[in-house]
């Protein structure tokens, strides 16, 4: 498993998982040459998000939009928000956010960034997104709803979007996909997700992708477990015999 140089690194949804994405990091041990993109939430549900995200900003790694930081910026950039929008994101995680921190204040610093993310990277032959595309739509009339929040729609597609690209996403945890181990990174109809859960107490995963040289970098967050291995062993293939199943499970924001 020798890599090469000039890298392409994707990682999934870090969730306020500091440590755990710094032991990742470590691992992968990106140079200058190499090239290193977020898939968003970055923030909520762990320990230390405003740590993740001071490390992204400092670095100058690329990073997209994701439905968590979009629910940030919609109760703080917006005068009128309902309680029940306040209180989905407290639910979903960003309590934890604010205790981050200093003076549990979010920066206006940070706000500033958080609007300057982009909703998705085109890099030629991979197109990096949070959570999708809607299949039904051409890309000129989707924006942040479909690309921050769909599921089902992309998850249920029996050919890929892009006939020479592939799409690389996370924001559904994989192990909510039929038949797929905690861990396991899930391919379907031209796209692959890489969220394998590290927030989640039947998971602990947070992946990192080197797409160049199709290595999968591995850390559990809880178990401090390191692993390294090549993509086709840390893949699972998504078969929809009923393509309705996708729907059946449980959704978690």
């Amino acid at each position: 498993m020798t890599a090469t140089k000039n890298r392409r690194i994707v990682i999934g949804d870090v969730h306020g998982y500091y440590e755990g994405l710094m032991t990742l990091l470590e691992a992968i041990a990106p140079n200058a040459r190499d090239s290193v993109y977020f898939l968003g939430d970055l923030i909520d549900r762990g320990p230390q998000s405003f740590q993740v995200v001071e490390l992204v900003r400092k670095n100058s790694y690329h990073c997209i939009l994701g439905n968590h930081e979009q629910m940030l910026l919609n109760l703080f950039t917006n005068s009128q928000v309902s309680t029940s929008v306040v209180n989905a994101w407290l639910y979903s995680g960003g309590q934890a956010t604010i205790a981050s921190y200093p003076q549990a204040n979010i920066s206006q610093e940070h706000l500033e960034w958080f609007k300057s993310l982009p909703t998705h990277l085109d890099l030629g032959d991979i197109w990096l997104v949070h959570a999708g595309v809607n299949p039904s739509m051409s890309i000129e009339k989707q924006n942040s709803n479909q690309f921050c929040w769909v599921r089902d729609e992309f998850h249920s597609m029996q050919k890929p979007y892009f006939p020479n690209k592939q799409i690389i996403v996370g924001h559904t945890m994989t192990f909510t996909f039929p038949g797929v181990a905690p861990g396991k990174i899930v391919q379907g109809a031209g796209w692959l997700n890489i969220d394998t859960g590290a927030y989640h107490p039947r998971s602990g995963w947070l992946t990192g992708l080197d797409v160049t040289n199709n290595l999968v970098y591995q850390v559990n967050v809880f178990q401090n477990k390191l692993r390294t291995l090549p993509l086709e062993e840390a893949v699972t293939m998504l078969i929809l015999d009923n393509p309705k199943l996708v729907g059946t499970r449980k959704y978690y924001r």
